[in-house]
């Protein structure tokens, strides 16, 4: 028999760095959740992505116990990591702040494929390369 959920959280946390401080802490323990036992299972999972901003979903049972469904790192995540930037830029359409080619978009989509709402990596390139352009990165061949 299946477990009755009691409430499902969606979080963006970077990987390993799951800490008890708020706001994480107050929303979590809110849902009846312990919340060293989370961090302790969150950071543990996500170590090898560490410092990356990586959605979970939470779905809290009636017994008190989780579990924890792990999404693909945000588009902007990915592409400042596969560009080494530190941030977007403040003013996209004015100051560009890096340069992406062809190729390393191509990589990016299919790493954010199974997330996006995308046929073929095309089409998931042209959503890609829209929220590149918000961050001031410039699309090249």
């Amino acid at each position: 028999m299946a477990k009755k959920i009691k409430k499902v959280l969606k979080v963006i946390i970077a990987g390993g760095k799951a800490v008890p401080a708020p706001p994480l802490g107050p929303t979590i323990s809110a849902a009846g959740v312990n919340i060293k036992e989370f961090c302790d299972k969150f950071n543990e999972a996500t170590r090898d992505r560490m410092g990356i901003k990586i959605p979970a979903i939470l779905t809290v049972y009636e017994d008190r116990t989780f579990s924890l469904d792990f999404r693909p790192p945000t588009a902007s995540a990915l592409i400042k990591k596969k560009l080494g930037i530190e941030k977007g830029s403040s003013r996209p359409n004015l100051q560009k702040v890096s340069e992406m080619t062809k190729a390393q978009l191509k990589e990016v989509a299919e790493e954010k494929m199974a997330d996006l709402n995308a046929v073929n990596i095309e089409m998931a390139m042209n959503i890609l390369e829209g929220t590149a352009r918000q961050m001031g990165v410039k699309i090249i061949d």
